[in-house]
């Protein structure tokens, strides 16, 4: 048992969203469900997304506060109480806090499927570490979650992008190739990543940015 105010807050972005970790810190298995609050009035409070990689329905609840909710072109107000459910996945979806202190339930899965935890969960709980530049913290918490998610091409690519920031250049080229041998959609993406600076100029990571996809 936990208070939702129990919860670590784990600042994600740069507009004042919180996140606030549910199945990761209750080792929930059955279902994603996480909350999310704002460090200011008029922050993000839910993160412009859509859910159509994941195939997931959500539900929102706003447990306290007041919220916005953007919902492709259409703007939803929500007071505490309000759920939102979105069923279809392509909808792109965003909220804003209108009052201080306000707070977000979200729970989400896959239809007709076994849940299976997210992996983004991972390199968002460690991302606060990565960026006060303790990355070697950083990377040794994603790979406490390899077990788990070691298959998964996101978070390969992200704890790539952690080595590579690192200076371990040779764990950061087997981690993203095996991300785009994966989902080759990371293919793209790893040509002009930042985090990947270190990497430019080594023929190994070139021949995994050119090498024909499968």
């Amino acid at each position: 048992m936990v208070h939702l105010d129990g919860l670590d807050r784990i600042a994600a972005g740069e507009t004042g969203l919180e996140w606030r970790p549910i199945r990761r810190r209750l080792g929930i298995r059955a279902f994603g469900t996480n909350a999310y609050s704002s460090s200011r009035v008029g922050g993000e409070i839910v993160e412009e997304h859509s859910e159509e990689r994941l195939g997931h329905e959500e539900m929102y609840v706003v447990v306290r506060g007041h919220a916005t909710f953007h919902l492709d072109d259409s703007d939803v107000d929500a007071p505490a109480g309000t759920l939102v459910f979105i069923r279809d996945p392509r909808v792109e979806r965003a909220a804003t806090a209108l009052e201080a202190d306000t707070l977000v339930l979200a729970v989400g899965g896959k239809p007709g499927e076994a849940f299976e935890p997210s992996a983004w969960e991972s390199w968002f709980f460690v991302a606060p570490l990565a960026k006060a530049g303790r990355l070697d913290e950083a990377i040794a918490g994603m790979t406490a979650d390899m077990d788990e998610h070691g298959n998964h091409p996101g978070f390969l690519y992200n704890l790539a992008c952690y080595e590579a920031l690192a200076g371990r250049n040779d764990d950061a080229i087997e981690h993203v190739a095996r991300a785009i041998e994966i989902d080759d959609w990371f293919r793209d993406r790893a040509r002009d990543d930042e985090d990947f600076v270190s990497l430019r100029g080594d023929a190994r990571f070139s021949a995994v940015l050119e090498r024909p996809s499968t």
